[in-house]
């Protein structure tokens, strides 16, 4: 007999479910933080497989389950053990598997997608039967071939949507189709779905597990989904968090309440806050009410101290210190001069960028096994190749290269160490880089001569000037920071994670987002107008406090007026409000 409390309220959402995919309903399961939103997927998964395997294989179909990442991908097709009756891709694979089919179609559309288009088609010379490919997401057309961009994929399947035999195609390859992580979908897309799939009674079973509240990722996506035609089903459960944690998130979102796993755990819920500092509060654009710099360094120090004597552990393993923006992470952690290299966050913490992507590759892996004598994993690490070493002396000659470049590390620069390297080649410098820093010193050999270089050229010279005088030790701890080898993390990085202990910071940095402001319209209402605004900040608020498994602290360096002190005392107890940390 089942007593979990969560697991009661578990199996009364999968009974809900069952019967809509029985009765051939479309359905869109929520699932709150920590529901376990893809466990009820993969059973719904193995629920069709049990009931209609044999008609699936007479008429050749399968059910589709798209998802928004590779991670998502490969975690249902490893609790699926890849079954072929589910075709498990991305939604921009799944769409390109039948539009490619499509070819006169789509050559008649694409000029239509958007001005730029419209031009490459005419530089290639109009529509004639060029191929239609989706490769590398990169538009391009000449006189046979166009290419799509990842953009176009899903303009193009939002408008074939509405075409009867593109609608009957979809229908005869698959009679179900899954959507994880609903909110995440395209508007335009999300739109056509509803209208074309779910509004006409097509026969396609659209089944959405998702929570519109974990909507984080720009405007541009669709958040909840809600229709006379989709029956909603709540899960309201709460595998992750003890108690006190589950507690708070219930009076955050009463309309979906989860029962924990065990209500007899403890756990911990601390709030600090900033409001008794004295002095002047940032005024700066969207730092307004935020403390100054320094001084919101030393509440986060002082409320580290205060967690570790009640008992916390800040090693990256058990903790996370949850920030919302780039630039004070890379305050705290010391790397600020170097991301002001970069325009694109994606350069640095995707490693985009040629130089970040070899040093955080190639040098720093070596350096760090060197110094733990792991000499055969430094030298079969990120597929540096194996040097040849013939004596004695290229033994010797290594490791006095290694030394050095270890010294150089705490004190020179990336140009200093880039030279180092060049002229040892211990570790070789990639190609990718060695063809910048080409570049790098054409232009500046033209400019030195007066000579008129394209914008493109002065920017990229710019970028890398700047890059050269940054210290390198700035490399060293954003490699720390992107190898998840510190307890600080985003917003982008903790989506549908948890760990044991979350300390989050909520302050300013970013016009985005104003936390006075959500709590006092979360207690007193706000306007229609305000709603996007409202939710956006709602939705981060509780993404970040629902990730904590055993103890969560909220340290806010904001200053909180009255109303919105009252309501962070409802959400969390006046009781666990500790004000300034000691």
């Amino acid at each position: 007999m089942i007593t979990n409390p969560a697991e009661i309220a578990s199996q009364k959402a999968l009974k809900e479910m069952y019967a809509a995919i029985k009765q051939k309903k479309c359905f869109r399961l929520e699932a709150g933080a920590g529901a376990g939103k893809t466990y009820s997927l993969i059973k719904a998964l193995k629920y069709l497989l049990a009931n209609n395997t044999a008609t699936f294989e007479k008429n050749g179909q399968q059910i589709a389950c798209i998802t928004y990442t590779n991670v998502a991908k490969d975690e249902i097709k490893d609790r699926t053990d890849n079954h072929p009756l589910i075709f498990t891709d991305t939604i921009h694979a799944f769409a390109w598997s039948i539009l490619k089919g499509f070819q006169p179609t789509l050559r008649h559309l694409i000029p239509t997608l958007s001005e730029n288009w419209q031009n490459r088609i005419n530089d290639a010379g109009g529509v004639n039967t060029q191929k239609v490919i989706y490769d590398l997401g990169y538009p391009k057309a000449d006189d046979t071939s166009i290419e799509l961009h990842h953009d176009d994929i899903i303009k193009l399947m939002s408008i074939l949507l509405a075409y009867p035999k593109f609608l009957a195609l979809v229908k005869s390859k698959y009679p179900v189709i899954f959507i994880d992580e609903y909110q995440d979908t395209n508007k335009e897309l999300a739109k056509s779905i509803v209208e074309n799939l779910i509004e006409k009674s097509t026969g396609i079973l659209i089944g959405l597990f998702g929570d519109h509240w974990q909507k984080i990722y720009g405007s541009n996506v669709c958040g909840l989904i809600k229709n006379d035609h989709i029956i909603e089903i709540g899960k309201n459960a709460n595998f992750r968090s003890d108690k006190i944690i589950v507690d708070c998130l219930n009076r955050m979102r009463p309309e979906l309440p989860q029962e924990p796993v065990d209500p007899a755990t403890k756990g911990e819920v601390l709030v600090f806050h900033s409001n008794n500092w004295t002095g002047n509060r940032r005024i700066d654009n969207h730092w307004q009410g935020d403390l100054p710099e320094t001084d919101a360094h030393k509440y986060l120090e002082k409320t580290k101290e205060s967690l570790l004597r009640r008992g916390w552990s800040f090693e990256p393993v058990n903790t996370k210190i949850l920030m919302l923006t780039n630039n004070v992470l890379a305050s705290e952690q010391q790397y600020r001069n170097l991301v002001n290299c970069f325009s694109d966050t994606d350069d640095y913490l995707k490693k985009n960028d040629h130089y970040l992507k070899y040093f955080f590759e190639i040098v720093e892996p070596m350096c760090n096994y060197y110094e733990q004598k792991l000499y055969g994993l430094m030298f079969t690490s990120a597929n540096s190749k194996s040097p040849l070493l013939y004596c004695q002396k290229d033994k010797t000659t290594w490791n006095n290269d290694f030394k050095e470049l270890l010294e150089l590390r705490k004190t020179g620069t990336v140009k200093e160490i880039l030279n180092l390297l060049a002229r040892t080649s211990h570790p070789s410098v990639s190609s990718k880089v060695d063809s910048a820093e080409k570049r790098y010193c054409k232009i500046s050999s033209e400019l030195k001569q007066n000579a008129d270089i394209s914008e493109k050229d002065q920017n990229f010279f710019s970028k890398i000037e700047r890059l050269h005088k940054v210290s390198y030790s700035e490399v060293i701890n954003l490699a720390r920071y992107v190898d998840d080898k510190t307890p600080f993390s985003t917003k982008h990085g903790v989506k549908g994670a948890e760990f044991e202990n979350v300390l989050i910071i909520f302050g300013r940095g970013w016009n985005n987002y104003n936390w006075n402001q959500m709590l006092e319209w979360m207690k007193d209402g706000y306007s229609p107008a305000k709603q996007e605004t409202y939710e956006r900040n709602r939705n981060l608020f509780y993404v970040t406090c629902s990730r904590a498994r055993k103890r969560m602290a909220l340290l806010f360096t904001q200053d909180l007026s009255k109303n919105a002190l009252q309501q962070v005392a409802y959400l969390f107890g006046q009781k666990n409000i500790i004000g300034e940390p000691n």
